[in-house]
């Protein structure tokens, strides 16, 4: 499985890049992936969706150790797994926020979470906000009307009953091409005077489109040719990740 990613600031955007990534192991053949995004309106918005990937990332770190000798922890199922490590993802959240004393405007982050079991090339996707999910091809955008139900919006409630409400769930049983992106991905525009010679589908080319496929960091380059050829780049920030299976 090859993985690819991009995080480019958008032009709206003056000092911080309010969005964040991780790509992380969270146990064997496990490997999660997610894309964040802090309001623009919250406060200091770029460093909730920092610290929450940082913590996602440490706690899959943990899992992904602990599996060797936890065998119960290991005999999980793809869905079960994800969610225990969002419900780590909570509670760690919830402390944080008392331990700095932190209110509700500086906890507003979207996340769009995956986890694969490239072993048996299936899994589950989430999507808490808006944002992108493609897999192999089938595009879900998530769209709220830019009032996305941002994480930070939920913290005081009960985990069970938060997480058995979750609609914008994905399952898939095969791992060909699957991309995440936050909601910048939809937002591009050109940044010339005069128009490109050519057209082209932003979201197309990042998700779908394999041009570069060998090189580790093809999505860069795609970033660098909607830029330089096609005159268009992203006004909102824009993290992306792509996974894409390989030919032994």
């Amino acid at each position: 499985m090859q993985i690819y990613s991009a995080l480019q600031m958008g032009d709206y955007h003056l000092q911080h890049c309010e969005d964040y990534l991780v790509i992380a192991d969270a146990g064997q053949n496990k490997k999660l992936i997610a894309v964040l995004d802090g309001c623009t309106m919250g406060r200091e918005s770029y460093f909730i969706s920092t610290l929450a990937g940082k913590i996602l990332r440490k706690i899959c770190c943990t899992y992904h150790w602990r599996q060797w000798y936890e065998p119960a922890l290991a005999a999980l199922t793809t869905e079960a797994l994800l969610r225990v490590i969002l419900a780590d993802l909570w509670t760690a959240l919830k402390k944080m926020q008392q331990d700095l004393l932190l209110e509700q405007q500086d906890m507003l982050t979207t996340l769009i979470v995956l986890l694969a079991d490239e072993q048996r090339g299936e899994g589950i996707a989430i999507a808490i906000g808006d944002g992108l999910i493609s897999i192999n091809g089938q595009t879900t955008i998530f769209d709220q009307d830019n009032k996305p139900d941002y994480l930070g919006y939920h913290l005081h409630k009960d985990f069970s009953k938060w997480y058995a409400s979750l609609t914008q769930k994905i399952y898939f049983n095969d791992i060909t091409d699957i991309t995440i992106a936050t909601d910048g991905i939809c937002l591009f525009q050109p940044y010339q005077r005069r128009p490109a010679e050519t057209e082209t589908d932003p979201v197309d080319f990042l998700v779908h489109d394999t041009t570069g496929i060998a090189a580790e960091d093809m999505l860069q380059r795609k970033l660098k040719t909607l830029e330089h050829i096609y005159g268009l780049r992203p006004a909102d920030d824009i993290a992306i990740i792509r996974m894409i299976k390989t030919v032994a």
